[in-house]
This record gives C-alpha cells, structure tokens and sequence, in this order.
C-alpha cells in the first residue's frame, strides 16, 4: 500500500514526517515556504493517520516511507521529521544512509527510549482515557500537553481535529497489526543532522536531543525557549527560516 501524500514544488525533494499526535496537515505552514525556495515537497500521511488507513497486515513505517520516495522516483532526500516522525526518519536515516543528505528533527523521539515520569504519566492517563471511551478527553489531554504556550486558539483546534480522526481511525480498525521493528544503528546515520527541541516541551524529548546531539556524527542543538512540543505549528515564523537555512546549508536547491 502507498501512503496518502501530496506534493508541491520542483527540485531537490524534501519529505516532511509527520507526528502522531497530527497528520501530514501540520505541515500547511511550511509546505508553501519551502516550495518557494526551491524544493519539491512531499508529505505523507502514516498509517492509521490523515488518509490512510489502517495496515492490514504486519507493517513497517520506514519501509512504507522508502517505498514512497521509490514510487516518486526520489533517490536522495532530505527528511524533516517531527518527534513520532523524527523516530521514523532516524531509522530511515540509519537504514539507506546513502538516500539521506539532510536531517532536521523537531522534538523527535527515538527507538527505545525508556520514559520519564510525565512521558509515563501522559501515557497512563491517555489509555485510562481511551479505556473509558472518552476519546473527546484524551484529544484534549493531547492538546494541552503537546502545544506550547505560544499556540493560537486555531492552532489548538487543528491539532484537536487531527488527533481526534487518528483517534477514530485507530478505534475502528477490526484487527490490530504489529509495526515491524528491524534493528539499526544510529552510528550509521552521516546526514548532517539538526535536532531541535523546546523548552515547554517534556523532559524526555529535550533528553533525546541532547543523547543523539552527542550520538551523531554530524549533529548539532537548538533548543526553541518559547516552544512545546510542536514548534512548527506553535510559530511558523519562527521555524521556517531554521528549516529553509539548514536545507539551503546541507542540501542546496540549485
């Protein structure tokens, strides 16, 4: 199956992964802008997310990715990946290192890692939620932990929007798959790599960026003081100029 996606511009292909507390539509903000300078942007929505519907099989999300960038005829990408999306796009990176030129990662996760205290508590809570059949609730709980403060009241409700679908999505599928876990090593990932967290944000993710920061072999740290978890919707203004810098600095279009 090919994953729901869309695509703008020409030139050099860069691929945005989106987080799984959203769909590819939190990319509106920079499609547009990095369209203009120069790219030809692509942005998919995972499975279970947006479009796409549930797996009906065992999956792998990185796969899926690749098959993509294979069906649009994209031999080497930039990747721009947002913390559940960042998870996929390190692994991608670790995986066809050579089909990788530029990393930016916002927030992101990372395979294995153990959670903190409120990650945990984020989580229990969310399943007491869904356990109940209180979808509304934990879309809410998604919300207010996830967005920063500088978040607008129509970005609260977008983001609303799209975790309450996922929700629904994900609810109604008949069978649950597992997501195919093939090991990688992080040391083989050699894309110039910008991580970027916030200050608003969990612990664990500043913690993550930090850890890959040094892990790397080409990474460097930004942390956001106004940001959550979702900078790029939080404040496009902001995080626009960061991602269209580092593109034009480690995968120039032309």
């Amino acid at each position: 199956m090919i994953l729901s996606h869309d695509v703008a511009g020409t030139g050099p292909t860069v691929l945005l992964l989106h987080s799984t507390v959203c769909d590819r539509r939190m990319w509106d903000p920079q499609v547009p802008v990095l369209a203009e300078a120069g790219y030809r942007v692509v942005r998919c929505d995972l499975r279970g997310f947006g479009q796409t519907p549930m797996p009906d099989g065992p999956y792998g999300n990185a796969q899926d990715v690749i098959d993509l960038l294979d069906l649009l005829g994209a031999e080497r990408v930039a990747l721009v990946g947002s913390s559940g999306g960042g998870r996929i796009a390190l692994e991608i990176a670790a995986r066809w290192p050579e089909r990788v030129a530029s990393l930016t990662l916002l927030c992101t996760a990372v395979a294995g890692h153990e959670p903190g205290p409120e990650l945990q508590a984020f989580g229990e809570r969310e399943d007491a939620l869904i356990e109940a059949g209180d979808v509304a609730g934990a879309t809410d709980l998604n919300v207010a932990t996830w967005l920063g403060p500088e978040a607008s009241a129509a970005t609260r409700e977008q983001v609303s929007l799209m975790q309450r679908h996922a929700f629904e999505v994900q609810l109604a599928a008949v069978e649950e798959f597992p997501s195919l876990k093939p090991e990688f090593d992080l040391a083989d990932v050699t894309a110039p790599t910008l991580l970027v967290s916030g200050a608003h944000d969990l612990p664990d993710f500043r913690q993550i960026a930090t850890a890959l920061a040094d892990r790397l072999a080409d990474a460097r740290h930004l942390e956001l003081p106004w940001a959550g978890h979702l900078p790029g919707l939080e404040r496009p203004d902001a995080v626009n100029p960061l991602l269209v810098d580092f593109l034009r600095e480690t995968y120039p279009a032309g």
